[in-house]
């Protein structure tokens, strides 16, 4: 049990015993609060129970708050407690319960800090989602590093987890993929050819072009004067980008017949397969990769609009079909199928939605670019209209992040085919640092990733000052036999108390604390809560390692501190593997 929740029980007996002596109502609903204390002068906890409670007990608050330590129930864990301020209880609690912690974390290893305090509920998240339009670049790897560890973590608060990628492999930015594969593999066989401005202009095109062709040869060969007679004009020859490529499209789809579908299917097929083994690389693993197009094969997308106009919440108006979104707090009314008939990319969120909740899922995290910040609204609009509670939805927003080499931020566009892969950045500066500097701010807060610095080996590199950490003291454990020595664990557990030091005290203290702060990083999707703590842990151990020695002659202080290190090592180990960062035993 933690400490907290202890002191919590005590207080909560404390009440009871005052409302049966009548000093406090009966009817009161007390919310208590137990904070770790900011200076030790003041404890180690502290409550403000008093002074919440003093109007309803109709009572001076330091008055009440003398009241409740003498109601306290005696307990071995707590030296004593004073009342400070205008009613605040601090709580000194024993030197043997605070140390309490270090047998905890050896005896639990890997499963100490985890909790069942999310048990229940089944969460699906769903995550990175990019378009299958070309390879995930570093934007996309703030968001696959988030998700995959709020997963994690969510996980190790008891929380059922089931992993997604929405699979965009319907619409108009693969029909633009499609034609940028067509026209690639015309100029293999035919020569140069006008390439659209608004094409996927990636290297990563001709390459499918040239398997296309291996694979097919000259199946898909058709005049190149056919295919651009009379088009629309493109934006250098002084027409609309937009118009000429939506020509180029309807061209191709109608030369190419049933062909169309092959090529279109071989550009996604080919950066669907490279994007799933980039993430599994970078430790993001989905258990299911939903297809967007099934929403449409299997009827899903008819029957959210059949619902919603069944409900009253559809209209039309110009020919097209209108979700009467406004009446559930939109700005405006959505468009969910056009006078000609095509559903729109939001029928296929709302259908998308519904299934979800019809999958049975508690609640569904959505992990979205910061960009979709206006999305959220009318999609929880479609969400009510169906029926479900919208706040079963949560909407977590990932600011891209920036990279910057030798201090020049680098410019990207996956349009032109400039940009930084993710592969390129784990190839560059490793997985570990990738998935560490991803998450060492709030997901919504703009980030600068600096190459320089993650490559660095240096105690102003988060991740490689944690992992150092980590990494000296397994080498303290090897020196020990080099230097004729030995670690008795359970004599050290019994000789805690020989650990008196301020920095000694500080670790213990530190460590008590990970299971809460695993527990509030998890529940409110906040991973640099550990990151952060983690560099704290690491930081204190350096402190400490770097003013006492390990390897003394004095055998019972020695196995204490080196338990004391052990436990530090092993709350370091588990922290990083939440992260998706290894531990190395050596650097």
């Amino acid at each position: 049990m933690l400490m907290k929740e202890l002191i919590a029980q005590l207080i909560d007996t404390a009440l009871e015993t005052l409302i049966a002596d009548g000093t406090l109502p009966s009817d009161i609903q007390p919310n208590i609060m137990v904070e770790n204390t900011r200076d030790k002068a003041h404890g180690d906890f502290a409550t403000n129970i008093a002074l919440t409670l003093a109007k309803p007990a109709r009572c001076n608050p330091r008055e009440l708050a003398q009241k409740l330590c003498a109601a306290l129930p005696a307990s071995d864990s707590i030296e004593k407690t004073e009342i400070a301020g205008p009613g605040f209880i601090n709580f000194f609690i024993t030197q043997a319960s605070a140390y309490a912690v270090i047998g905890e974390i050896l005896a639990q290893g890997q499963q100490f800090g985890r909790t069942e305090a999310g048990s229940g509920p089944r969460v699906q998240v769903e995550f990175v989602s990019a378009n299958p339009t070309g390879p995930l670049h570093v934007g996309h790897g703030r968001g696959a590093a988030y998700g995959a560890t709020v997963s994690d973590l969510l996980e190790a608060a008891g929380v059922q987890v089931e992993r997604e990628y929405y699979v965009n492999d319907a619409g108009r930015q693969m029909n633009i993929l499609a034609v940028s594969v067509w026209l690639r593999y015309l100029e293999l066989l035919n020569g140069e050819l006008t390439f659209p401005a608004n094409g996927y202009q990636g290297h990563y095109i001709r390459d499918i072009a040239h398997d296309l062709e291996k694979s097919h040869g000259d199946r898909f060969l058709r005049p190149v004067a056919d295919l651009f007679a009379d088009i629309t004009p493109d934006e250098p020859a002084g027409g609309d980008k937009e118009l000429h490529i939506d020509a180029l499209i309807e061209r191709a789809q109608s030369m190419l017949g049933d062909d169309y579908t092959l090529v279109f299917d071989a550009g996604l097929d080919s950066i669907l397969s490279d994007i799933r083994e980039d993430l599994g690389e970078f430790g993001a693993d989905y258990q299911v990769w939903f297809s967007e197009r099934s929403l449409t094969s299997n009827g899903d997308v008819d029957k959210a609009l059949e619902s919603l106009q069944a409900k009253g919440h559809l209209y039309e108006k110009d020919g097209n079909l209108w979700f009467r979104s406004t009446d559930f707090g939109d700005d405006k009314d959505r468009v969910v199928k056009r006078a000609n008939g095509q559903t729109t990319y939001f029928a296929s969120d709302i259908a998308y939605h519904m299934n979800k909740f019809e999958r049975g899922f508690d609640q569904v995290v959505n992990i979205w670019g910061a960009d979709h910040h206006g999305y959220i609204t009318r999609v929880k609009a479609a969400i009510q209209a169906l029926g479900y509670d919208p706040e079963r939805l949560i909407v977590k927003l990932v600011q891209f992040a920036i990279l910057y080499r030798g201090g020049e931020r680098v410019q990207m566009s996956t349009r032109s085919g400039s940009f930084v892969t993710l592969r390129e950045l784990r190839e560059e500066v490793g997985a570990d640092a990738c998935r560490f500097f991803y998450v060492t701010r709030k997901a919504d807060q703009h980030m600068d990733f600096d190459l320089d610095l993650a490559k660095s080996e240096s105690k102003d590199n988060p991740v490689y000052y944690i992992q150092y950490a980590h990494a000296r003291v397994c080498s303290v454990l090897r020196k020990l036999e080099e230097q004729s020595m030995a670690w008795d664990q359970n004599s050290g557990l019994q000789s805690l108390t020989r650990l008196d030091t301020e920095a000694e005290k500080d670790l213990v203290t530190t460590l008590s604390k990970y299971p809460e702060l695993l527990q509030s990083a998890a529940l409110n999707y906040e991973p640099h809560l550990l990151a952060n703590y983690l560099r704290d842990l690491a930081g204190d151990f350096h402190t400490y390692y770097n003013a006492h020695k390990m390897l003394i002659d004095d055998a019972e202080l020695r196995n204490a501190r080196l338990t004391l290190s052990a436990a530090v090592r092993q709350v370091l180990a588990n922290g990083l593997t939440l992260l998706g960062v290894s531990a190395p035993e050596q650097m």
